[in-house]
């Protein structure tokens, strides 16, 4: 683990996964819930439910991109088919 790792749970930033809390408690000699005793579980509750929220936020803007370059690819061709159909039209009167 590296020294970036553990700062960031110190700091509630992040949290181990249930396999390193196993293996914290083992090396140490402790329960899980002597290892996790201080913990406030709402709070890490709510900040992975503000982490799904900004997935889901990431999630639905890139959806959005897919859609906005599909519509400009779309809308494009069909510009570029009706000012062919226009030039052919002009083309054939003049001619």
């Amino acid at each position: 683990m590296s020294r970036q790792t553990i700062s960031k749970w110190e700091s509630c930033q992040s949290y181990p996964d249930f396999q390193r809390l196993v293996l914290l408690s083992d090396f140490f000699g402790l329960t899980l819930d002597e290892l996790v005793k201080d913990i406030d579980v709402q709070e890490v509750r709510e900040k992975n439910l503000n982490s799904e929220r900004l997935n889901s936020i990431y999630s639905d803007v890139e959806n959005a991109k897919k859609i906005i370059k599909w519509g400009i690819i779309i809308g494009g061709s069909i510009a570029v088919i009706l000012l062919m159909v226009v030039i052919v039209l002009i083309f054939s009167f003049v001619y």
